[in-house]
């Protein structure tokens, strides 16, 4: 048995706190957070001893691995804590808003053979993972192009500053919903090479950005973007899309299915034309469902990796420090200049060499 504690109880936190106190293999002993309300009912109610000091809890309490759900700023502090306590940690996403962070943490880790794993769920989706076996597999050809996007309606209105919608705290849209795109993409295809023509708005958010648009540049020529806005009310609740272009069709994937167009099936088991895959056909039951099956899967993942001993999980600390780079890569370059399409009644700003920013090759 896994001995656990959860450190951040606030919406996520809350999620986890319901799956993890589920699973046959983990035993929840201690749960923290700075809300006395919150901890006194989860206490009451569960039995789970609470703590409103992590390092009070890192320090009293004999575990074998740590969940972190805290609003981001505090992952580097609380995972480096836990990882210098030789504990196996699951972090929720964004790993640090720091890439330099995220790669030290990776390096510890990794150095001391520890399980670690971030809570990229969509890497865990079944539509998605179906979508990157077609893609290793090379049923669409060489690629050529992708595009991921992500919406939903989280900043509507100018309100009252959140956790979420204060730079240092959450650092926005950026880091709260395009980077779950990016890292997305980075699963599905690898890290671009480059970044440029980045777009980072202010809609109603005082502090942070509500919408992202940027481009990708890769090696052998091929190219992407993202599109991320969490202003968007003509959705209920967020939504992630993926398409991808190859030279023998295209594929296009959400949460609930996964469209495949062939141009020519010899050897592929699939019609030419169009083919569709639905995530009902694909997704493996689990043993407690909250808000998806991914949810319940990583968590599931991050348990089975420390059981039998291997450290490649999924989203490793490694890919969500290679997903910060991008993200960082991506707030620099909206703050290049641009070159106006008439320089003769325009004025003319210069533009970055080759037309976009080499902000992945200048470093993090």
């Amino acid at each position: 048995m896994i001995r656990a504690a959860l450190i951040g109880l606030g919406k996520m936190g809350l999620s986890h706190l319901s799956i993890i106190n589920a699973h046959p293999d983990i035993e929840l002993v201690a749960v923290c957070d700075m809300s006395d309300y919150v901890l006194e009912v989860v206490s009451k109610y569960s039995g789970i001893k609470p703590y409103t000091d992590y390092r009070k809890l890192l320090s009293a309490e004999s575990l074998d691995a740590v969940f972190v759900a805290t609003p981001s700023r505090y992952h580097a502090e609380i995972v480096r804590m836990a990882l210098d306590a030789n504990l196996h940690v699951f972090c929720e996403k964004p790993f640090c808003l720091d890439p330099a962070d995220s790669a030290m943490l990776a390096d510890i880790a990794e150095s001391r053979g520890l399980v670690n794993q971030v809570g990229y769920h969509y890497r865990h989706v079944a539509v998605f993972d179906q979508l990157k076996q077609l893609i290793d597999q090379k049923t669409l050809g060489k690629l050529h192009h992708i595009r991921v996007e992500a919406y939903g309606p989280v900043v509507l209105r100018p309100k009252g500053s959140t956790w979420r919608t204060q730079k240092v705290e959450g650092g926005g849209c950026l880091w709260d919903y395009a980077c779950h795109g990016i890292d997305l993409a980075n699963y599905l295809v690898g890290a671009p090479q480059s970044v440029g023509g980045a777009v980072v708005n202010r809609l109603f958010s005082a502090d942070v950005d509500d919408e992202v648009y940027a481009s990708f540049f890769y090696d052998g020529g091929m190219t992407g973007h993202v599109a991320a806005n969490w202003s968007d009310e003509s959705f209920r609740k967020m939504s992630m899309k993926v398409s991808v272009w190859g030279d023998n069709g295209r594929a296009v994937a959400d949460r609930q299915e996964l469209q495949i167009y062939i141009r020519n099936n010899e050897g592929l088991p699939y019609e030419k034309g169009w083919n569709t895959r639905y995530t009902t056909d694909l997704s493996e039951p689990v043993w407690f469902y909250l808000r998806g099956e991914e949810y319940s899967a990583q968590i599931d993942g991050f348990v089975q990796a420390i059981n039998t001993g291997r450290t490649d999980t999924k989203s490793t600390f490694r890919s969500a420090a290679a997903t910060s780079k991008v993200v960082s890569a991506i707030s620099r370059s909206a703050q290049t200049s641009r070159t106006s399409i008439d320089p003769e009644t325009v004025e003319s700003r210069p533009v970055a060499k080759a037309g976009f920013w080499r902000a992945m090759r200048q470093g993090a």
